[in-house]
């Protein structure tokens, strides 16, 4: 069974991989991945600010946080 800290590193490294992967570094101005797991509930709240980029703020942000719970599902999976 994973620890409580593995889930949200494992949640929080796959949604700043999905930010990452569909934006350079540079053009991110500001971004915030915020996971808490307790008592078996994950949260995972992203926010991404990139004006300087074609790409969808809000739907990379949605898709981070949907990268961050199938990691987890994958690490409970794998346990």
């Amino acid at each position: 069974m994973p620890t409580d800290e593995t889930v949200v590193q494992t949640a929080a490294e796959a949604a700043e991989g999905v930010i990452f992967s569909r934006m350079k570094r540079s053009a991110v101005d500001d971004y915030d991945v915020r996971v808490t797991f307790e008592d078996g509930v994950l949260e995972v709240d992203v926010y991404v600010e990139a004006p300087e980029t074609d790409a969808d703020e809000e739907r990379v942000a949605d898709d981070a946080a949907l990268a961050a719970r199938s990691a987890v599902d994958d690490l409970f999976d794998d346990a």
